[in-house]
């Protein structure tokens, strides 16, 4: 793994970051800092929507954007909320959650071009049912047929790793701490349940996710707040810890370095939202919708919801229950001497049994297994898109069929900080290769916002006209 390791640290070490950054700064201006100043909009277009009855008697050419939505935050909303945000404060220090924050901030509208431009240039597969992604936006938009199949390659390397071999290692790990499971057993039972859900296509793949993914949120985010609610003395100070780090010089207490904090929170930032990766647009481009603008909306709110609250009640539950120490933990992972209770997923149970006690490992067992479950659902139909746009040869999808659940047993099993290499390694070759398109891609999509938000302003105008004459 030495290999993946040097690979991943080349990859994150400056130019990537800056390049997440700089494409997420250029939407933002181009947009007129949209994500901020357009918050009751899309707030509006996407989770308010749901409160507002909508027209029937259309038929449904796709799955309906609520489930659209819960897809893409399946496959996000998974180890990267949990163990992931454990991981990077362990070896960041408290400043990676404020530069998760930015890259938050900056990839709502990353996410927001990624979506609109997987609705503009998606097309129908054999059955009739919308599909897209970035493959489809390179291949039709850039006119790169070669740079589409390089990043479908990327992809289904990243399912096999991240969206399988991490996910099903955090369930396996979780579930070993708190019950004394065995890990193959938990892996044989995921690879099973996984495989029947996939065969049934997207349709079944979102509604199962319309049902557990506002199930889990719930459990957790609640669990997650009642600790900080219960600690609350102890908040501003992990709030002036994350704002501090986040800049601190490698001489302040604790010994972290702001390159550290950038480097981690960043990574673990993308991985939990996956803004710029163009992964979730895959599932987005499913979406029963006309106006490519108006998913992306949806695209702004799936960034908010993974990072900006869920990975937030995380780091907070963690920095605030006494659980971890700065200096002691720089200390361990300086000296290669980190025990398996600071690792992942086993340091933000440790939080919420501060108050729960070891039902508290149980809400987050629970939580983690319904998030990394419809996170390897939602990763194996990437996965499969991906496949399906290297080669049309039907033994590759079965290969690829097969080969997904052997890696959720091998993961069950494996070492986690392997894994946690490979995900960095294959999160990077996405975004080598899509950041580009984004960037080259981007005249259409804010023309598409802004012709969008034009509409709408007309719309509104005339309704109000309605009401006065009324």
């Amino acid at each position: 793994m030495a290999f993946f390791q040097a690979l991943g640290d080349f990859l994150w070490g400056g130019p990537l970051l800056a390049a997440f950054l700089a494409v997420g700064l250029w939407y933002s201006f181009g947009s007129g800092f949209f994500q901020i100043f357009g918050l009751p909009i899309w707030w509006r277009a996407s989770i308010g929507s749901l409160f507002r009855r909508k027209k029937g008697g259309k038929e449904r050419r796709g799955v309906t954007q609520l489930q659209a939505l819960s897809t893409a935050l399946a496959a996000t909303i998974g180890t990267g909320s949990i163990a992931g945000v454990a991981t990077a404060i362990v070896y960041g220090g408290p400043g990676a959650v404020f530069w998760m924050w930015m890259s938050a901030l900056l990839g709502m509208m990353t996410g927001c071009g990624e979506k609109i431009l997987a609705v503009r240039h998606r097309e129908r597969d054999a059955d009739g049912r919308f599909r897209g992604g970035p493959m489809q936006y390179m291949e039709k938009g850039l006119r790169l047929p070669g740079l589409a199949k390089v990043f479908a390659l990327f992809c289904v390397a990243e399912t096999l790793a991240g969206g399988s071999l991490a996910q099903a290692n955090s369930i396996a790990s979780s579930l070993s701490a708190a019950g004394g499971a065995s890990p193959m057993a938990v892996g044989v039972v995921l690879a099973v349940l996984t495989a029947v859900v996939l065969a049934g296509g997207i349709k079944r793949i979102g509604r199962l996710c319309e049902l557990l993914v506002p199930a889990m949120a719930l459990l957790f985010v609640g669990g997650g707040l009642a600790v900080v609610a219960v600690n609350w003395q102890a908040v501003p100070g992990a709030l002036r810890q994350i704002v501090s780090y986040a800049f601190a010089p490698r001489a302040v207490a604790g010994g972290y370095a702001m390159g550290s904090a950038l480097r981690y929170g960043v990574a673990r930032g993308v991985f939990t939202n996956e803004a710029g990766l163009g992964m979730s647009a895959i599932a987005h481009a499913c979406a029963d919708v006309d106006e490519p603008a108006e998913q992306g909306m949806w695209g702004i709110f799936e960034v908010f919801f993974a990072t900006m609250v869920i990975c937030t009640v995380s780091a907070l539950v963690i920095l605030t229950s006494g659980v971890y120490d700065p200096v002691q933990a720089l200390a361990l992972a300086e000296a290669g001497a980190l025990p398996d209770g600071m690792l992942g997923a086993p340091l933000t149970s440790a939080g919420f049994a501060t108050l729960f006690g070891e039902a508290g490992e149980w809400i987050v067992a629970v939580s983690l297994m319904l998030f990394a479950f419809t996170s390897l659902i939602g990763s194996g139909y990437y996965g499969r898109r991906g496949v399906e746009t290297l080669t049309s040869a039907r033994w590759a999808r079965g290969l690829f069929q097969l080969a997904f659940p052997a890696c959720i047993l091998l993961g069950a099993v494996g070492d986690v900080t392997a894994v946690w290499q490979l995900v960095d390694a294959f999160n990077g070759l996405l975004a080598a290769a899509n950041l580009p398109a984004l960037l080259l891609l981007s005249p259409e999509a804010l023309h598409l916002l802004r012709s969008w938000l034009a509409a709408q302003k007309r719309k509104t105008g005339i309704e109000e006209n309605s009401l006065d004459n009324g």
